[in-house]
């Protein structure tokens, strides 16, 4: 009887594997509403997970209860010196605790991720001890998150951890609300930057998205966590380590086809154009297809 069970969960999931096809490594494709896993993909291996960090620190961070109106100073100790990765938040800018968690969660930026935990009460210590705390009450026992940025390749976790990680960083209004921006300007000593969000999904055509974070090093690749609603449905996705933006943003259109019961794109296809629109009215992104392979025309930063 053992046998004849675990040769049905094969086929099924092997099905499901032959249904949707994905260039993510990890995945995993939660239906809230009926707690049904629609799709998973190698979903229990322990990988790193990049800036997807950021929903964690976050939720930790709003946990304490900080003053949001409180300015922080970001300083030397901020800059990233790990991987050397650019920010555009200057040493010496001073901004609102609110302006810094929106640059961490929206455009990912690492300084103000750090610059949030370096102001934790208590400082980095007490953070890092926080988020330990945290991991353990929401039952994430294959997570190990170090700091707070996701620069660290020890920064660790399984996409079905993370998708507990998304299921409650979905009840922070603030986190949901920050991390589906498609864009704001924020004062940045006196002068107003732009800044846009890193999924360009948000935002765009057919697209009802509640969270979103993304997430890239070279040790995690494409990563991206997404809770969205589709047909009716409020489903969760978690995709790990794709090759390639456009390659990542192509198995969440699948996915959310899936949902729908669409057509799906095929691995080397893309569609004819993703439409995003800022508040200017302008286009952001359009994947087109040419030979068989997705060519990226980017008109706001990076994807």
């Amino acid at each position: 009887m053992l046998k004849k069970t675990l040769l049905a969960l094969l086929l099924s999931s092997a099905a499901s594997a032959f249904a949707l096809p994905l260039s993510s490594q990890h995945a995993l494709v939660f239906e809230e509403d009926s707690g049904t896993v629609l799709f998973e993909k190698n979903a229990h291996d322990v990988v790193p997970i990049a800036s997807l960090t950021k929903l964690m620190t976050a939720m930790v961070v709003l946990d304490a209860k900080p003053d949001m109106n409180e300015m922080i100073t970001i300083d030397e100790s901020d800059v990233d010196t790990l991987k050397n990765s650019s920010s555009r938040v200057p040493v010496g800018a001073a901004l609102p605790r609110q302006a810094v968690l929106e640059l961490a969660l929206m455009s990912s930026d690492n300084r103000a991720a750090h610059a949030l935990a370096r102001t934790y009460p208590g400082g980095m210590p007490a953070f890092v001890s926080a988020v330990r705390e945290k991991l353990a009450t929401l039952g994430m026992r294959q997570t190990n998150i170090e700091e707070p940025t996701g620069l660290s390749p020890h920064n660790r976790s399984t996409a079905a951890d993370l998708l507990k990680m998304a299921t409650a960083a979905s009840t922070y209004p603030e986190i949901g609300r920050l991390t589906t921006g498609t864009e704001d300007l924020i004062d940045m000593n006196g002068r107003s930057v732009h800044y846009h969000n890193t999924n360009r999904l948000v935002g765009s055509d057919g697209w009802n998205i509640l969270l979103s974070k993304t997430g890239f090093t070279q040790e995690a690749g494409r990563c991206l966590v997404m809770r969205f609603q589709s047909a009716g449905k409020h489903v969760v996705l978690v995709l790990l380590n794709a090759k390639a933006s456009a390659a990542r943003m192509m198995d969440a259109v699948n996915i959310q086809r899936y949902v729908n019961g669409e057509p799906l794109y095929a691995a080397k296809a893309a569609p004819r154009r993703v439409a995003h629109k800022s508040r200017s009215g302008k286009s952001g992104i359009m994947l087109i297809k040419t030979k068989g392979s997705i060519k990226k025309h980017k008109k706001h930063g990076t994807v």
